[in-house]
């Protein structure tokens, strides 16, 4: 028998995490490639919004999250509004 080639697919996610939690309400979203996390109810809701706006215009350009470039993924943050949220690319690691 000779060896299996396992190809590991890849995958990134989108996470959020709200520090301005001052009701003591846990709250937590997960959806299609994203997990948001905390925040009060207002900036968790817009968290999410925005998230899922990203995930549409993604969807449309026919890619996978984890296909963007930085640039890409830079200019779909600007596209959704998301500059006045803190957005960080990270680099997969492969």
């Amino acid at each position: 028998m000779g060896k299996r080639e396992s190809k590991k697919k890849s995958y990134a996610v989108i996470c959020g995490i709200g520090l301005d939690n001052k009701d003591g309400h846990k709250r937590i979203t997960k959806g299609d490639n994203f997990y948001i996390f905390g925040g009060s109810k207002k900036t968790h809701e817009k968290m999410v919004e925005k998230v899922i706006e990203f995930n549409e215009v993604v969807k449309k350009s026919g890619k996978r999250l984890e296909d963007l470039s930085k640039k890409e993924y830079t200019d779909i943050v600007k596209e959704v509004g998301g500059n006045k949220l803190n957005w960080f690319y990270m680099p997969q690691v492969d």
